[in-house]
């Protein structure tokens, strides 16, 4: 399993002594990684027990278990995140895309370690990175630039001067209100048969993976967040963003400037009209619109 830095877990639990190697969600739990659990999900807290030897911040407000207290070197504080991205910071630990050899091939930049498969067409301008591996028969604009740790399926599009792979904006403050940032150690993965438009950003996963699944069609100058996940077969129309780990069901069809708050869920086959801003989960089937938006009508 891959390691992206090394800190023994004494300099925070003296009486503990052993090594955290990676960041991890309550989604995806590993063994020797950080991790913080907040206060609104304390309903999954078991997570903890699915991994051991890790460093986790957890709220003050709640008694840690003493099966957990075991397994882990615990850390109580009044803001788990902050402690979390404090974490990164003390530690000067980031994780920006390293500077990497590279051969110009047609005009494009192509680092030597990047997978790339059969029939692909990649215009003058490009720039492919180390960390990305593209299956049969895609089209990659002039200007795009894929960046970090992106799988790409086969029969993908994208157009010109897209990022896929770059940092979102995934911050809390100190104490004394300075920025604390969390690095974003997550990667990109596209499924077959995606396209995405000119001039749209899709960020990458601030801890796990952000997700474009099979069949979805990306309109131009939209903004994909860390974290979010787009089911099968779903559109987003152009110039509309998806905040930080929000999703959608499969086919779910997501109309022009929209804006879908961080951590919401658009249902299966459910519809945002035009200009919407969502700010609570979408039942499958539903047609929302409006400011903020609201059930409009069901579908089925």
């Amino acid at each position: 399993m891959k390691k992206y830095f090394e800190v023994n877990v004494c300099k925070y639990i003296p009486e503990k002594d052993f090594p955290v190697y990676r960041p991890a969600s309550l989604n995806n739990p590993k063994d020797n990684a950080v991790m913080f659990l907040s206060d609104g999900y304390m309903d999954r807290a078991d997570v903890f027990l699915e991994c051991r030897d890790c460093l986790v911040f957890w709220p003050r407000a709640f008694e840690v278990p003493e099966k957990i207290q075991k397994r882990h070197a615990v850390v109580i504080c009044e803001k788990p995140r902050r402690g979390y991205c404090g974490f990164f910071r003390d530690n000067h630990i980031t994780y920006y895309p390293p500077a990497e050899d590279f051969e110009v091939v047609n005009g494009t930049y192509i680092a030597r370690t990047a997978k790339i498969g059969k029939n692909c067409r990649i215009l003058p301008g490009a720039y492919i990175g180390g960390e990305v591996e593209i299956g049969d028969d895609c089209y990659i604009g002039t200007g795009v630039r894929l960046v970090g740790e992106i799988h790409i399926g086969n029969n993908v599009i994208i157009r010109e001067n897209s990022v896929v792979g770059a940092d979102g904006l995934s911050t809390d403050r100190d104490e004394d209100g300075s920025a604390l940032t969390m690095p974003q150690f997550g990667g990109v993965v596209i499924g077959d048969n995606v396209q995405i438009g000119a001039l749209t950003v899709i960020g990458r996963g601030a801890i796990d993976n952000t997700v474009i699944k099979r069949g979805t069609k990306i309109d131009n100058s939209s903004f994909i967040s860390h974290n979010v996940v787009l089911g099968e077969d779903t559109f987003v129309v152009g110039e509309s963003i998806l905040f930080g780990s929000s999703s959608t069901g499969r086919r779910a069809f997501i109309s022009g400037n929209s804006t879908i708050r961080d951590g919401c869920h658009i249902g299966e086959k459910a519809v945002v009209g035009m200009g919407s801003v969502v700010v609570c989960n979408v039942e499958d089937e539903a047609v929302v619109k409006g400011n903020p938006a609201k059930v409009f009508r069901k579908n089925n």
